[in-house]
Formats: structure tokens, sequence, C-alpha cells
């Protein structure tokens, strides 16, 4: 009887100590989905359009390791520039965490963008692009994939001016756009 006490006494604290608190983004982007500030989006790759046979070995290498992208976007407006304030301030607090490595920052720090990214140098697991402007809120974009690298991603980027985007994947950010 004291054995299984014992073990299961021990299987709820591991439990609790493996529960990590600390925020994250993929955290933020699952508490704010169903908030009526935030426009959510998952998009595919089959968003680029694109004749796979035409594409280099680098090039589908490229796309290869791209898995998905994220898109949580709050739109302000007159009635929730606390809510911004407050919502883009955590953001920041999250991006601060030492796991995103900041590569670029435009702007500053009220309005502009910043790109980052979580992994190593050579296996760059995610790519977080954090951009705001009072007027219209902010997005937060994260690009997901398996060994990417910035060659991958400066050759995607080249795939991507080849591409057809298949925009009505993108219709729900119109609203955020327009002003």
């Amino acid at each position: 009887m004291k054995t299984s006490v014992f073990t299961s006494v021990l299987l709820v604290l591991l439990t609790l100590i493996s529960c990590n608190s600390e925020p994250s983004l993929q955290k933020y982007f699952v508490e704010n989905t169903d908030n009526k500030n935030f426009i959510a989006l998952d998009v595919s790759p089959s968003i680029l359009n694109l004749e796979k046979a035409k594409l280099s070995a680098a090039q589908t290498e490229a796309l290869n390791s791209f898995d998905k992208m994220n898109i949580l976007a709050f739109k302000a407006n007159d009635k929730n520039k606390a809510e911004f304030e407050t919502e883009r301030t955590k953001v920041n607090a999250i991006l601060k965490n030492p796991k995103y490595q900041q590569l670029m920052k435009f702007g500053s720090g009220k309005e502009g963008a910043s790109i980052s990214y979580v992994g190593t140098d050579e296996n760059i697991e995610e790519f977080v692009i954090f951009a705001n402007r009072k007027e219209n809120g902010f997005a937060v974009v994260r690009v997901l994939g398996k060994n990417m690298n910035p060659n991958n991603i400066m050759t995607l980027m080249s795939v991507l001016q080849q591409s057809k985007i298949n925009m009505d994947q993108l219709k729900p950010l119109e609203q955020l756009i327009k002003k």
C-alpha cells in the first residue's frame, strides 16, 4: 500500500514539475485564437501554388523544410487601445526570452517589426516575424519547419517571387489591412 501511495505522489510531482508555465508564442496563439480582437490563420505550403517539377533541387529542399505558417493578428480600433497595448507588451515580453534570437529590427519599439528565430544557425525550427503599428494593430507570424537554415530561407524567398499565391487563404487578413 505504501509503495502505491509513494508511486502516485511521485507521478503527480513529476507531472507538476514537467508542466512549463513559462509563456511561449505557441501558448499565446492558443489562448487568443478565439478572442474577437484577433484574427488567427494557419497557412500551409500549398498557398504558393508552385509547379514542383520546375523547381531546382535547392528550391525543393527549401520548400520541404517549410511546414506551415501561423498568423495571429490583433486589429486595433478606438475601443480596444488599452487591450492593444497590453497584448503588444505580452508579445514583446515573450520575444525577449533568450530562446528567440533576434536577427533584425526595424523602426522603434512602438511601431516597427522584428525578425527572430528559434534553434541554431544551421537548424532553425521557427522564424518569428512581429510587426506592429498603432493605427492598425499587430501581427505575429510563426514560420515553422524542419532543418530550416538561412540558405533555405533565402531560397524560399526567391521561390515566393515565382509563386501564384492563393489569396483565399489570406482573406481574413484583409480587414486588418483596410483602414
